[in-house]
């Protein structure tokens, strides 16, 4: 992206990182898009596995994964090519169904608009279900998923779910899956100032899309930006969470500048009794699974390691 003197920014088409196509999955699952919102320009892109359609058997309803894309609120759409391996990956190897959901960006609609617009895209599923969501996915067995950007709306609107959990019948989440979560706050951490001049995600540029994310005024410390904020003034924050048995998994690298704030969020949500599980691992970067697809292929089925067990 580029900021103008205006305050907007304008947004570069040809992509910045390479996508690997040597192990291409788009044959192997069937896409849909579908509007949520037209005034919002909030739409939907519905995977599942190609195999589903061609079934002549009564086969098993599948989970159902609710994606929530990167980006860092500010670039980076569903239909951005490096996220397609991810949708046909986790479709493919869970097997699930999956809905990636589209949200409004900033600086032109600042947070919390991406998290009010996957709220509503979570009332949109439930009273609103195309019929590949009613013959193929399992309502009951629902998990927020998200990576970078979209960790970070796992994590506030997954705290939204819980407390109106009632009204999101029949949809039933069981987890949040934090995939490289984008968190940040004012002070330094270790980790960001090892990956001072990281390619992927320099804190320089996590500082720049705060600043055009958060609303008008706030700091990277307010706390859609830095979880620890939110649990300190509250700290019955996750009670509801707890009450409703949802799992929930961090995962990080330690090339990532951002695994400090991640391997805390884990460590003080365990203090508080949540069922957190953190996966931090060695020699990967930010974004690893939305570019490798080995490291796309792993991720899936630690996902489907964690579904298996509920």
């Amino acid at each position: 992206m580029v900021r103008n003197s205006d305050g907007s920014i304008t947004r570069l088409q040809e992509p910045l990182v390479p996508v690997d196509t040597s192990n291409d999955l788009s044959h192997l699952v069937f896409t849909k898009d579908i509007s949520i919102n037209s005034s919002k320009n909030t739409w939907a892109r519905i995977i599942l596995p190609r195999e589903l359609l061609h079934s002549t058997t009564n086969t098993p309803k599948l989970p159902l994964v609710i994606y929530f894309h990167g980006g860092g609120f500010t670039v980076a759409t569903v239909d951005t090519p490096i996220f397609q391996g991810l949708y046909a990956s986790i479709a493919s190897e869970i097997p699930a169904v999956v809905v990636s959901i589209e949200y409004r960006q900033a600086p032109e609609h600042r947070l919390p608009a991406a998290y009010d617009d996957c709220m509503e895209a979570l009332h949109w599923i439930k009273t609103k279900p195309d019929e590949l969501l009613s013959n193929h996915a399992d309502f009951s067995k629902c998990f927020l998923m998200g990576t970078s950007a979209g960790g970070n709306v796992v994590y506030h609107v997954g705290l939204r779910a819980a407390e109106s959990w009632d009204n999101l019948k029949p949809l039933e989440i069981k987890g949040l899956i934090l995939n490289q979560p984008f968190f940040g706050g004012i002070e330094r951490t270790q980790s960001e100032v090892r990956l001072v001049n990281d390619n992927m995600l320099p804190p320089i540029i996590s500082d720049i899309m705060w600043d055009l994310g958060l609303p008008e005024g706030a700091d990277r410390d307010h706390e859609y930006s830095n979880p620890m904020v939110g649990i300190e003034s509250n700290p019955n924050l996750f009670d509801q969470v707890k009450l409703l048995g949802w799992k929930m998994l961090v995962t990080g690298c330690d090339g990532d500048p951002l695994i400090d704030r991640q391997v805390d969020l884990v460590r003080v949500l365990k203090e508080l009794g949540v069922q957190v599980e953190g996966s931090f691992t060695q020699g990967a970067y930010h974004g690893s699974e939305v570019v490798d697809p080995l490291k796309a292929k792993e991720f899936s089925l630690l996902v489907k390691e964690l579904i298996s067990h509920l």
